[in-house]
C-alpha cells in the first residue's frame, strides 16, 4: 500500500495532490536529509516540545521556541509540520478542500484526552474544513500484539468517556491489556464525522520491523523518527 522512497513512506492517493508533501521516515531518515531533498528542502521545519498531552498549536511561522504539545496545524505554504515518534502514532491530516494540514504525536496518554478530535474541531473552525472532507493517515507504531499496558491505561480511556474496543485481555496476564494505537484513534476519528473510507492506515510494526526504531524494543534508544507534512508554494515545481 505505501511504497518507500528513499527511507520515508508517503500514501499513494495523496502523491496526487500537487500542493501536498509528506512522509513517514523510517529509522535512517534524518534532519539533514530535508536539506538535500528536492521537494522538502525549501520548507521551514516546525518542530513540537512534544509531552504526551492534549494540547495543539495553530502555526503560521516557525516559532522563536519550541511550543510544548502534541499537534501542529497551518493553512500557510511553506511550513514542513514534522512529529517525532519512536513508537507512538504519527497521524497526518490534509483536507481535499482546503488547503490545511495537521500533525499530530498520540501515544496513549494524547489518545485518552482526544487530542485528534480536537485537531478535527480546529481545523474545521479555523480553516473551515469539513470532517468528512478530511485525509486522515495513521503512521507506523507499535502494533496492537505488541504493546502491553496496564489496568491505569484502560481506565484512563474510561475516564475518559472512551469505549472499551481498542483494548484485549492479555491472555496470560491478568490487569494487562494490548492496545491498538491505530484503532483507538480510529473510532474517534469516525465519532466526530470523518469518513472511514478516507482513513488510511500504514499497517507497520515499529516493535517488531527492525527498519524502525522503537523505545519498547531497546529502551536505550535515543533517536525518533520523523514524520512530515506541508503545504507546497505554488511556484514549487512539484
Amino acid at each position: 500500500m505505501v511504497p518507500e522512497s528513499k527511507a520515508f513512506f508517503t500514501i499513494p492517493e495523496w502523491d496526487a495532490l500537487s500542493f501536498l508533501v509528506h512522509g513517514f521516515g523510517d529509522k535512517n531518515w534524518k534532519l539533514s536529509d530535508f536539506d538535500a531533498h528536492p521537494r522538502l528542502r525549501h520548507f521551514k521545519p516546525v518542530f513540537l516540545r512534544q509531552i504526551h498531552s492534549g494540547s495543539l498549536h495553530i502555526v503560521d511561522d516557525v516559532p522563536a521556541e519550541r511550543l510544548a504539545g502534541d499537534a501542529l496545524l497551518t493553512d500557510r505554504q511553506g511550513l514542513l509540520l514534522v512529529i517525532k515518534t519512536a513508537d507512538c502514532l504519527p497521524v497526518l491530516i490534509t483536507s481535499r478542500e482546503r488547503r490545511a494540514v495537521a500533525a499530530v504525536h498520540c501515544g496513549w496518554k494524547s489518545i485518552s484526552q482526544r487530542l485528534v478530535q480536537k485537531v478535527v474541531r480546529s481545523l474545521g473552525e479555523r480553516f473551515g474544513c469539513d470532517p468528512d472532507a478530511l485525509w486522515i493517515a495513521l503512521g507506523p507504531c507499535i502494533g496492537k500484539d505488541c504493546y502491553e499496558v496496564g489496568e491505569d491505561v484502560k481506565q484512563k480511556f474510561l475516564e475518559s468517556g472512551l469505549n472499551e474496543n481498542a483494548f484485549l485481555p492479555h491472555p496470560r496476564r491478568p490487569g494487562k491489556y494490548y492496545l491498538d494505537l491505530a484503532e483507538a484513534n480510529r473510532s474517534q476519528l469516525v465519532e466526530c464525522g470523518v469518513a472511514e473510507s478516507n482513513i488510511f492506515v500504514v499497517d507497520r510494526c515499529t516493535y517488531c520491523e527492525e527498519n524502525f526504531l522503537s523505545y519498547r524494543r531497546s529502551r536505550r534508544t535515543k533517536g525518533r523518527m520523523l514524520s512530515f507534512i506541508g503545504i507546497a508554494h505554488e511556484r514549487a515545481n512539484l
